[in-house]
């Protein structure tokens, strides 16, 4: 972003501020341009693409790739091939995914550049009377019609742990930028970030200690999906410690000593660096939001409507500062939502199902309800699941520990949710999400034609038990 020159177009007023370069921010500035409004896209990172591009999905599904290779050629002494050990060098990897971030990057600037909309760098503010103020811009303040918050979130720390000022205590950022790949990695939450960066330090070199507060990873999926993951994070990790929490983390030139206390034991134990993964919270405590009518929870999340709009009628709100999921795509969604409604068009964010990706080894997706979420809200379901020892391409690929799975209402059979575990689940979610959304019935999946041999199968397969029998299975 060429922050002299796109300042120096800054108006004493704009229709649409959107506050944040993220998925969330970009897009809802673009969808707001095409319906002809005068949209400036605020954000203080010197590149746009917010904590997914620049810090988050990308870097680390770029390292993930990686992740993958490494173990396909692991795995592939079974099939009779055998790969010499990879030498490994970290600066190429990270000179690597530096480039996929730059071309991503560059590619969104020059968008704005040709939708018509205004970047400007700076830190903006609200300063009352549907004025920002701007940080760090030629401009003191800007005017607006309407402003979209879409400022994202940032890692949760433990208490007394301070990311900035530790040299070998890193939240998810510092992780992704491979500073070093030490020999010895505690991860602090079982969730899909302290998975994902787990798998990708395992991979390339560090010995994995995981602790989690709860009784199971990834507490908020359903256990038969997440019960393949934890059993090959139980071979890949040097240790899955669960209901254990860490009471301390103690900081020498060289280690780490942390404290981890479980129901019946506390032990001492050093690591070379500590990655902190136990959550996000908002950015919404810098905004001045106190100068408006904005409404947030105890958390910092602001309240929105279905059209993300907040108590404020000329502030809408998106993405991971309003809570929900956390995640790009919704936060996109949302974003387009907002425009449509501020351009006066008829607009809600009402989706049934918003997928959810953990891209370890075996991949985890789901989506719409979950059976968990079932049990507890009370609601009659009748679940299908479709081993894939019973799948041929599984089993060429050596992925039969992976499962189908289909939440469906009983007597009509209507999808209400799909889950997946095994490789490439992260696409084959994408017809899951399309039957929920459109109401389909699980007689429609299994009467879809699925291209044999291919994962895919499995889940016109998990829909045929609904009237009876698989092909392949039941």
């Amino acid at each position: 972003m060429a922050r002299k020159e796109q300042d120096a177009t800054i108006p004493e007023r704009t229709d649409v501020a959107v506050i944040g370069g993220g998925p969330g921010g970009y897009a809802a500035a673009f969808e707001a341009a095409a319906h002809g409004l005068d949209v400036t896209l605020i954000s203080d990172e010197e590149r746009i693409g917010g904590v997914c591009l620049l810090r988050g999905c990308i870097p680390s599904k770029t390292l993930l790739h990686v992740t993958e290779l490494l173990h396909a050629t692991q795995h592939a002494d079974s099939m009779g091939i055998a790969f010499e050990p990879p030498r490994i060098d970290p600066e190429a990897l990270r000179k690597w995914k530096d480039e996929v971030i730059v071309k991503l990057t560059d590619g969104l600037a020059a968008l704005c550049q040709q939708r018509g909309v205004r970047l400007v760098q700076a830190r903006a503010r609200f300063a009352g009377n549907h004025q920002l103020r701007l940080e760090g811009a030629e401009r003191d303040t800007l005017g607006y019609g309407h402003a979209i918050i879409a400022t994202g979130s940032r890692p949760t720390a433990l208490p007394d742990v301070d990311f900035a000022a530790s040299d070998r205590i890193m939240d998810s950022t510092d992780a992704l930028a491979l500073k070093e790949i030490p020999k010895s990695l505690l991860v602090v939450g079982g969730g899909y970030i302290g998975l994902e960066m787990g798998m990708v330090y395992q991979a390339l070199g560090s010995r994995v200690t995981l602790v989690e507060m709860a009784d199971r990873l990834m507490a908020n999926a359903d256990p038969d999906l997440v019960e393949p993951l934890a059993t090959k994070c139980d071979k890949l990790f040097e240790s899955v410690q669960l209901n254990t929490k860490v009471a301390g983390l103690k900081e020498t030139r060289r280690q780490v000593k942390a404290t981890l206390e479980s129901d019946d034991s506390s032990q001492d134990r050093h690591f070379e660096r500590v990655l902190v993964a136990v959550g996000r919270q908002p950015n919404t405590d810098e905004l001045g939001l106190d100068q408006t009518d904005v409404e947030y929870d105890d958390e910092g999340f602001i309240q929105v409507d279905a059209q993300r709009q907040t108590r404020d009628d000329k502030i809408y709100a998106i993405g991971d500062v309003t809570g929900g999921m956390l995640l790009a795509h919704e936060a996109m969604h949302e974003g387009k939502v907002a425009a449509k409604a501020i351009a006066g068009k008829s607009a809600a964010f009402d989706v049934r199902a918003v997928p959810a990706v953990v891209f370890t080894a075996p991949q985890l997706a789901w989506c719409g309800l979950t059976e968990q979420q079932a049990k507890q809200d009370d609601i009659e379901i009748k679940t299908l699941r479709f081993p894939w020892q019973a799948s041929g391409r599984a089993l060429s690929m050596g992925a039969e520990d992976g499962m189908t799975k289909w939440i469906v209402e009983p007597e009509s059979g209507r999808i209400l949710g799909m889950g997946i575990v095994g490789p490439q689940a992260e696409s084959l979610i994408a017809e899951g999400v399309l039957a929920v959304e459109m109401g389909a019935v699980a007689e429609d999946l299994a009467l879809t034609v699925h291209p044999h041999p291919t994962l895919s199968e499995t889940i016109g397969e998990c829909a045929e038990l609904f009237l009876g029998q698989a092909t392949h299975y039941g």
